[in-house]
Parts: C-alpha cells; structure tokens; sequence
C-alpha cells in the first residue's frame, strides 16, 4: 500500500494519512501542495474540517526565515509552550510556524486565496531544491490564513508528526518537500476515527495508509542505503 500511497501523492491524487494509536489517533487528507486547487481547499474544508495546514521541510523553512512559531512569540512570555505542554509529543514542539499570505491575495481566506497562497509556497521549495533563493517576503505576509508547519530536520528520525509523516512521503516520492494537510473531523465534536476515516477512503476511491506504514518504509530505506 506504501507503494500506491507514494505514486498518488506523486501524481497530485489526495491521500488519507492516519498518524498513530498512541499519538494524536487522527487522520489528515494529504496532497502536494503544488497540486492545490480551490475545490481541493473546499474538500478539506468540508470533508475535513479540521486546521488546513502546509507542511515543508526544515531546511525550506530555514532558507526562506521562518522561524517556529513558539520562538517567534517569545515576546509573550509565560503564554509559549514549554516542553512538554503537548500531551501526545512530550519530547519536541509542535511544528506550527507563521500564517502567511500570499501578496496578491484579497482576504487571503477564500478557497482561491489559500489555493494560491499554497501553490506558491509549493513553487518557492520547488525553486530552493533546485538551487534557486527567492526572497520569501517578496510574494509572503504575516499574518495570513495558510498555516506553515516546519517539518524536523531529522524528519521521522526525529519526530513521528503529521509534519514529519507527510515530508517523509515526498522525500521517498521524490517531489518538492510541500504537503498540504487536514485533520478530518466527526460530526460528535472529536476527531473521525480510524474505522470512519478508513471507511471515507473506501467510499471515494481514495488510498488509506498509517504511520506506521511510512515509518517501516523510511527505515527500510535508510537500511538499504
């Protein structure tokens, strides 16, 4: 099934991605972010419902300025998390970095604002892989409505997020390292379970993978390497 994951999220094709049973137990759509259109946003939007989030590699984010957000509101004090506030992760912080809009966006809010703001972002770490360094704040403002997640340096080898789960994909696809999530939500208020995430896939034809498959994928590659 890794294998099929790898050549949907390759052909632009939106996948379900399940983290796993002892973290946070949620499922997110995942699709290159360069593959974002509007009625992808409104998918996720109504079909997810949770946070709608882009997900590049640490080494973008350093490129481009963007810093974590718990060390850019360090000016707040006592409200920043500290390690160990997230229950699911005690070991690292979250990966949440600036919201961003991109420059020619009115609201930036709309389903063709935030596919723009996406698809951008997904051009410039395409651009910065291939050697190119556009300055970020030339097409870039904060704050915006497209959340940014800095993926781990070390990626699964040192953080098993959402984040480091959807960048892991890419890297092994061997595209741009921009993933486009979102947490799927259930009518009872909480998270939509495994059983009714993978019952959604089945309903739209869609590829329903694991943590747990991605990790075993990634390990048994850095094994043969």
């Amino acid at each position: 099934m890794i294998e099929q994951a790898l050549e949907a999220l390759k052909q632009g094709k939106v996948i379900l991605l399940y983290d796993f049973d002892n973290r946070e137990k949620e499922t997110d759509f995942a699709v290159l972010s360069s593959a974002v259109t509007p009625e992808t946003i409104r998918m996720f939007r109504k079909d997810g419902g949770g946070l709608i989030c882009t997900a590049i590699s640490g080494e973008s984010a350093k490129a481009f300025g963007l810093p974590f957000a718990s060390d850019a509101l360090q000016f707040a004090g006592d409200i920043v998390e500290k390690e160990g506030d997230v229950p699911y992760d005690r070991r690292n912080r979250s990966s949440f970095s600036l919201w961003v809009n991109h420059r020619d966006t009115y609201t930036g809010v709309t389903d063709r604002d935030r596919a723009l703001t996406v698809t951008s972002i997904a051009r410039y770490v395409k651009d910065f892989e291939a050697g190119a360094h556009g300055k970020f704040s030339d097409e870039f403002r904060t704050p915006g409505h497209m959340a940014l997640l800095r993926a781990a340096d070390g990626l699964l080898d040192q953080r098993r997020g959402q984040t480091e789960l959807s960048v892991a994909l890419a890297d092994m696809a061997g595209v741009a390292p921009a993933v486009t999530i979102c947490e799927m939500m259930a009518d009872d208020g909480f998270a939509l379970d495994k059983e009714g995430a993978k019952a959604y896939a089945k309903k739209h034809g869609l590829i329903f993978i694991e943590g747990q498959d991605v990790l075993d994928e990634w390990e048994r590659r850095r094994t043969a390497a």
